[in-house]
């Protein structure tokens, strides 16, 4: 009797144990690859996206179900894609199980205007999408995606997307995290400068609606690109809500710059580092105490490990510095939610009309081949000088699994392989620093 009560209680403790955060992303490959019904769409020339075939002016396709080990009741979703005309757009819609079947048809957004007859059902009688927060009465592990894409006319460059992110949690470890922990969390300093954006300032209608468009401005300046913020913001706009802050407009809205981006949530300090100390950019969404709704940029940590940031809503909210438990209990009571932003290191920009590579001259890190790779890839990387440089291969959400070297090189090229037969499937980012330079590449591992 007393073992079936200790069975009994390890069972119960174990059902009431917060499930873990999940990140599933699907991009042009996989996509292709997992089409269960398709409508007027293909694969592009180059591989890179999924846009409609010549000639027509309205596709689209459903995925296979994806699945994730744990359950989960919260979903944040995202996507990244291009859409060159203002008549023209797609819609992002998700589905979950529901009874022996499935939920309607959900829309979770669109890009970029509103044109589409019907936004199409937000709800129903177990759960919602709440603007843009996927909300579930109970939990669950498996969903579906579709993708709607619309051109006015057949001569009009057709919309196209390269990827699907859906980042999942258990709405209870929101509630229960730890504090004390969280406050003694202290990481390294590290600070990305940028050209900062007091919201006010932009313009004097939409000023104090664009904290969400002005902190993502920031992260993309931040990378040395170029970005006007009264044209970003009013392309953020979401026109069906009438709203400048939609979390997956941002990501979107930050895709057409090259940046590759997703919603995601962070629970420590240290996990943000890991992002910014692999070149990402973190855009926080904070509450109470120091707003009841707001985004600011996290810049980085001083020395000490204390947080700063760029607040668009101060004049001089340059690397500004908060209470460290008023900013932790701001951001973490919130969920930790945030834009997870990587600049696409090979893009070659032109933005305002000027060309400009985001890659320095003195370091170069080309694309691993082959990629995807199963098991085993050629990394290579050139130097305009001899140099210190480490290279590291980091997770998706930003933990180190490799260090593949470390040490002084002479200047020209290098080539180094790396064989992973023991790491899971999925994208992985690599990691090319020197003493003044850092770059990242993605690396996507099939097994």
């Amino acid at each position: 009797m007393k073992n079936l009560l200790i069975v009994f209680f390890a069972l119960i403790s174990l059902l009431q144990a917060d499930y873990p955060d999940q990140h599933k992303v699907a991009r042009t490959d996989e996509m292709w690859r997992r089409i269960s019904s398709n409508s007027n769409m293909e694969l592009s020339n180059d591989g890179a996206t999924l846009q409609l075939v010549e000639g027509a002016i309205s596709g689209s396709f459903t995925l296979t179900p994806d699945t994730l080990p744990s359950p989960f009741d919260r979903g944040l979703p995202s996507w990244n894609g291009t859409v060159n005309h203002d008549n023209s757009g797609f819609k992002v819609s998700m589905r979950f199980k529901y009874g022996t079947g499935w939920s309607p048809w959900l829309t979770v957004g669109y890009w970029k205007n509103y044109i589409w007859t019907s936004y199409g059902s937000t709800s129903y009688a177990a759960g919602e999408i709440d603007y843009d927060y996927v909300v579930l009465d109970d939990f669950h592990t498996v969903w579906q995606w579709r993708v709607d894409v619309k051109r006015q006319a057949a001569s009009h460059p057709s919309p196209t997307i390269d990827k699907l992110s859906f980042f999942s949690s258990d709405e209870r470890t929101t509630n229960s995290l730890n504090y004390t922990n969280i406050l003694n969390d202290n990481p390294s300093e590290v600070f990305n400068p940028t050209s900062f954006v007091y919201q006010y300032s932009v313009d004097p209608v939409i000023g104090g609606s664009i904290c969400s468009p002005a902190s993502t401005v920031m992260a993309i300046r931040s990378c040395d690109i170029k970005v006007d913020p009264y044209t970003f913001a009013v392309d953020n706009y979401d026109d069906y809500w009438n709203l400048f802050g939609i979390w997956p407009r941002a990501i979107q809205n930050a895709a057409e710059y090259y940046m590759d981006g997703a919603v995601t949530r962070f629970r420590t300090w240290s996990q943000a580092y890991d992002t910014l100390a692999t070149g990402g950019r973190v855009v926080m969404s904070v509450g109470p105490p120091l707003y009841s709704g707001h985004l600011m940029m996290l810049a980085g940590f001083d020395s000490l490990g204390n947080p700063l940031v760029h607040d668009p809503a101060r004049q001089n909210g340059y690397a500004y510095k908060y209470n460290k438990s008023s900013l932790s209990h701001s951001w973490f009571d919130k969920g930790g939610i945030g834009y997870t932003l990587f600049p696409e290191q090979t893009a070659s920009l032109a933005v305002d009309g000027e060309e400009q590579l985001i890659i320095p001259d003195q370091m170069t890190l080309f694309q691993n081949f082959p990629n995807p790779f199963n098991p085993s890839t050629v990394i290579r990387f050139s130097l305009s000088e001899p140099t210190m440089v480490w290279l590291s291969i980091y997770d998706i959400e930003g933990r180190e699994v490799s260090t593949l070297t470390k040490g002084q090189f002479p200047a020209g090229e290098h080539q180094i392989s790396w064989n992973a037969p023991d790491l899971a499937a999925g994208v992985y980012l690599l990691r090319l620093r020197s003493e003044n330079v850092m770059l990242v590449r993605r690396m996507t591992l099939l097994k």
